[in-house]
């Protein structure tokens, strides 16, 4: 293993993984293909090139890494680890459909598919391990994240609403990893005010906010967002350096826009005849995770992409991590020159933008891993940074997000705005439930059932879907029917109703996340 740290200052590389809760009875839903894709695009390139990098002993890969726990849900899914093999075999039938003039493109995704194919059959089908393998050594910090992203601003009025999504997503983390989280990813980075003793009385010590959560505190941290703060409910806050990211994460302004790499809209999924789709049990045009074509040019329309060049996208990773890495030696020297500390840049992303929106993704983290030692960065995780023992200045931080405009109007607006008296009704009424108690074994098991189903309906990516104005009726559908089945619960309880014959069963099979769920964390609390 490399040396530990010896240059001006440190990088602390964290990526958000997360997906809504998408597990259905039926196989082949959309939903499902998005968790698929991540698989194969994502997670598994990641732990790759992690794996990879922290068996080479002149490297010192450091990564913080925020695992949601409806992810967690998924990956520990036995029915949808069963489905993702015959997922794989039809898209490598699908490959050999690829128009003449992309081999070289196809036989990289025929790879990628056949390792991927191999991984999962060796790992049985749970990636868990390997995670856990990797925090134990150090090279990965695992978070948590609320349990079911839900936007924690916007559920504020009911504060125990926010407490059961925190409690839940420490209590799956621990059973799923082994070990209790002390560092989270806040649903969109979403901040508000006492938010950080919540976080604390959970058992939660550092979180990540954007630059304004920082910058915008009281008072302003001297550092800026080049140091850790601590808030006055004892949470420490990092802030996002935006120098560290935009040429990660923008494809107008950064490296994913280079004509040389792999274009995510065009998609094998939209060029292939119908009928070759339904032959595979597709039932419908949809992307299939198999692009074949370049970037080419920004204003260049999608008739006109030209084939995917994988040797000339690696020539350009080579470049860029180069570019950007120089960057960061340079702003951590010139940092170092003014701080009494040592310099930090946190470069928070999603993690999906890893292999995902951006194609070479991991090849790029693999390339900052063998370059880092030799451009003058350290790479530190954030629990790394803190353990250091570091004094921090005491300050507020700002109610903020990293959504677009900063604040909160991506998820309150006149498209989604509509959810949130909803959400509110319906958490006072589970904590009015809870806090009367319940008078057997069978209403607890469907109060229990009720709290899931709160728990998905204030999921954020539907929020967001509704906002974004893509597959708005798949996430109106969602948030309706997680409250019906929550009222449903409720009243069966509130008058000693008889559900119908089969119905939990049937949601148990659909909505049985969270084993460990805990009703109590609805209960009641003081007034301040």
């Amino acid at each position: 293993m490399a040396a530990g740290p010896a240059n001006a200052g440190d990088l602390a590389l964290v990526l958000h993984a997360h997906l809504p809760y998408v597990h259905s009875s039926a196989p082949g839903s959309l939903e499902e293909d998005w968790y698929f894709q991540a698989l194969l695009e994502c997670y598994l390139p990641l732990l790759d090139t992690l794996e990879t990098a922290a068996a080479d002993p002149t490297q010192r890969p450091r990564l913080t890494m925020g695992l949601s726990p409806t992810l967690l849900s998924l990956l520990s899914n036995p029915v949808l680890s069963q489905r993702f093999g015959p997922w794989l075999e039809v898209r490598q039938k699908l490959l050999r459909q690829a128009p003449a003039g992309h081999a070289a493109a196809a036989a990289g995704l025929t790879l990628q598919l056949q390792r991927a194919q191999q991984a999962w059959s060796e790992a049985k089908g749970n990636l868990l391990p390997r995670f856990q393998a990797l925090q134990q050594r150090g090279v990965l910090d695992l978070l948590t994240c609320g349990a079911t992203h839900g936007y924690l601003p916007l559920l504020r009025d009911c504060p125990e609403a926010v407490r059961a999504q925190l409690l839940t997503a420490v209590r799956e983390h621990e059973r799923l990893l082994g070990v209790r989280p002390l560092g989270i990813w806040l649903p969109e980075c979403a901040y508000y005010e006492g938010l950080d003793r919540l976080l604390v009385s959970c058992g939660l010590r550092y979180a990540i906010l954007d630059a304004h959560g920082l910058l915008h505190g009281q008072p302003r941290p001297r550092y800026g967002v080049y140091a850790p703060i601590c808030s006055p409910g004892g949470m420490a806050f990092f802030g996002r350096d935006s120098e560290s990211t935009l040429p990660v994460w923008s494809a107008r302004e950064g490296y994913p826009g280079d004509p040389s790499y792999r274009e995510f809209h065009r998609d094998l999924g939209w060029d292939l005849p119908q009928d070759e789709l339904q032959q595979q049990g597709i039932t419908s045009p949809r992307p299939l995770g198999l692009k074949l074509h370049r970037v080419t040019g920004r204003d260049c329309n999608l008739e006109g992409k030209q084939a995917y060049e994988p040797e000339q996208a690696a020539q350009t990773v080579r470049r860029d991590v180069q570019h950007f890495l120089e960057g960061r030696a340079q702003q951590l020297q010139e940092l170092s020159s003014s701080m009494e500390r040592r310099p930090l840049l946190v470069a928070p992303f999603d993690a999906e933008l890893f292999g995902h929106w951006w194609f070479e993704g991991p090849q790029f983290l693999a390339e900052l891993f063998r370059q880092a030692p030799h451009q003058g960065v350290d790479l530190a995780t954030l629990r790394e940074t803190l353990s250091r023992g570091d004094a921090l200045q005491l300050c507020q931080p700002s109610p903020s997000s990293w959504g677009q405009g900063g604040y909160h109007t991506y998820w309150l607006n006149e498209s989604n705005a509509w959810v949130i008296p909803e959400w509110n009704r319906a958490s006072r009424a589970m904590v009015d439930r809870v806090s009367r108690g319940v008078g057997s074994e069978q209403a607890r098991e469907w109060l229990q059932q009720a709290g899931r189903e709160l728990l998905l309906a204030q999921s954020s990516d539907w929020s967001f879907i509704l906002r974004a104005g893509t597959t708005t009726e798949l996430a109106k559908e969602r948030i309706e029917r997680h409250l019906e089945r929550f009222w449903r619960l409720i009243e069966a309880i509130n008058t000693n109703t008889p559900l119908p014959e089969g119905w939990l069963v049937a949601v148990q099979q659909e909505d049985g996340l969270f084993p460990l769920i805990n009703a109590a964390d609805w209960a009641r609390l003081p007034t301040p």
